[in-house]
């Protein structure tokens, strides 16, 4: 559905800078919309800080003086990033593949799903809610009496001329403790709420770059 030429893959040592990595973006999705650019994938890691989404509302950034927060033109509503997390910039050329951003964002979704399953963790998207998230019937069952879920990843897009950028967010070992001062795109935590986890989290000792070789992996085969 979603083939097309093989898409640079880039991966980031070390802490990006928000700001430098949206710059770089900018540019790229400029120039992979005139052609003059292939498309790319970026790997990077951030320092702490809160990014805000087209649809973030203030009551949501609880602490706001903690990290650094930025506005983005993402969709979606407040997110954490920080060390331990793998963020995926998704630069697709769709006027090449397919104009359907429905579409789109259900292929980063069975992306995140297909690699998780790689780990053996059952991720699910739900209709109600924006990202991944896994059964956790090892902690207290929700309020209706319903299995507690917990996110383990996000996804905020952009697009722009039909190029995407922005992209996929994986926990992998985050200090989760940092969600905190956030209510995660506008999901209510708490013991009767949901809640966010990682690959760690749920005793899985994974590292990133074994992270990233499924990614990849689980890339192609969806995307090509």
């Amino acid at each position: 559905m979603f083939s097309s030429t093989p898409a640079i893959w880039d991966i980031s040592e070390g802490l990006t800078p928000y700001t430098k990595a949206v710059e770089r973006m900018e540019k790229l999705v400029a120039k992979i919309a005139l052609g003059d650019e292939p498309e790319h994938i970026w790997l990077v890691e951030h320092p702490p800080m809160f990014t805000a989404g087209t649809s973030a509302t203030p009551q949501d950034l609880i602490s706001p003086d903690r990290f650094p927060v930025y506005q983005t033109g993402r969709g979606g509503q407040h997110t954490y990033h920080g060390p331990g997390q793998r963020v995926a910039y998704v630069m697709l050329d769709l006027n090449r593949r397919t104009r359907d951003v429905r579409k789109f964002v259900t292929a980063l979704e069975q992306w995140i799903i297909n690699t998780l399953a790689q780990f053996n963790i059952r991720g699910e998207s739900r209709e109600d809610r924006v990202g991944v998230w896994v059964a956790r019937p090892d902690k207290p069952p929700m309020a209706d009496g319903s299995i507690r879920e917990d996110k383990i990843a996000a996804i905020g897009i952009r697009i722009r001329k039909w190029v995407t950028f922005h992209g996929i967010a994986i926990n992998l070992e985050p200090q989760l403790e940092h969600f905190s001062g956030i209510v995660p795109c506008g999901i209510s935590g708490g013991p009767e709420g949901y809640g966010v986890t990682s690959l760690v989290d749920l005793g899985l000792p994974v590292t990133m770059d074994d992270l990233d070789l499924v990614l990849h992996q689980e890339y192609r085969k969806l995307f090509g």
